[in-house]
């Protein structure tokens, strides 16, 4: 699936901290942890503690976020919808990366099991 121009540019520019604070409601209003959460973001972008408060702090964009992210090789075994649209068939890398990290916070806040989550 293509996305128009004008919303890659505002999605690459969007800072990761402007997002993070809804995915942390998010899975705490389900029963998850952030410490859960902080797990699924490091299995998907090598990301520890460390790295996702420095980026918090920075507001890294999101194209800044995921071009510093050494992507988990099996991030592609992550399939379904988001948002109406199969992550699948997205082509942009930027916003198929973006929708992996959705999937997998919605995947959390729904009950799955770490295990599957993290596609182990």
């Amino acid at each position: 699936m293509k996305t128009d121009e004008k919303t890659l540019q505002r999605v690459y520019r969007m800072p990761f901290s402007a997002v993070y604070p809804h995915y942390v409601t998010k899975v705490e209003k389900k029963g998850r942890t952030k410490a859960e959460l902080h797990q699924v973001i490091a299995w998907l972008t090598g990301f520890d503690d460390t790295d996702v408060e420095r980026h918090l702090a920075e507001e890294t964009s999101f194209e800044e976020f995921f071009a510093e992210a050494r992507l988990n090789p099996d991030a592609p075994l992550i399939t379904g919808v988001v948002c109406g649209v199969r992550v699948e068939e997205i082509e942009d890398p930027v916003m198929r990366q973006l929708r992996y990290l959705d999937k997998l916070v919605d995947e959390l806040a729904r009950g799955r099991a770490i295990e599957k989550i993290l596609r182990s």
